[in-house]
């Protein structure tokens, strides 16, 4: 794949993925606070809140020191090399694509922690009943997410597919 190709595809990956998520975070501050709204019978919420943590608010209670090394600049240097893996290893326009829109995620919610005061805003709930619920999370998240479970996917028949030709 040319490098034209995949900065153009990268691009648009990014972009969608950064624009739904910071254009749902502005709509939720503007108009979620302090509201609870239920859907489906309670199988989606949308509820503001500002996490201070990473993923289910894990991190909160870091030191001030700890806290922006670990959710802001380690983050931050993983999301480079991602994106240089990007264009300078990964081929594969799939593996492009899921690989961005982890990256397009996490640039989203450091971008929240920096201009927030270390906070990210989530609002999206899934789940049944009170006990079978995701925690509050964002589309940053969902991108995230979406994007790890392809990797873990992709990656397993890509592996299984060279293991094969290797056997035979």
């Amino acid at each position: 794949m040319k490098l034209r190709d995949k900065l153009k595809l990268m691009f648009i990956v990014f972009f969608i993925n950064y624009i739904i998520d910071r254009i749902t975070k502005l709509l939720a501050v503007k108009y979620l606070q302090g509201k609870d709204y239920r859907f489906l019978g309670d199988l989606f919420r949308l509820t503001y809140i500002e996490n201070e943590g990473a993923f289910l608010g894990m991190g909160s209670n870091l030191s001030d020191i700890l806290q922006p090394l670990l959710l802001i600049i380690l983050p931050l240097v993983f999301l480079v090399l991602g994106f240089l893996y990007c264009i300078y290893r990964e081929n594969d326009k799939l593996a492009i694509i899921y690989l961005t829109s982890i990256i397009a995620g996490g640039v989203a919610n450091i971008q929240d922690r920096i201009f927030n005061y270390g906070k990210v805003i989530d609002f999206l709930n899934f789940g049944i009943g009170p006990n079978f619920r995701t925690g509050i999370l964002n589309t940053a998240d969902m991108s995230i997410t979406f994007g790890a479970i392809l990797f873990v996917i992709y990656e397993f028949k890509r592996t299984k597919k060279t293991d094969h030709k290797t056997i035979n």
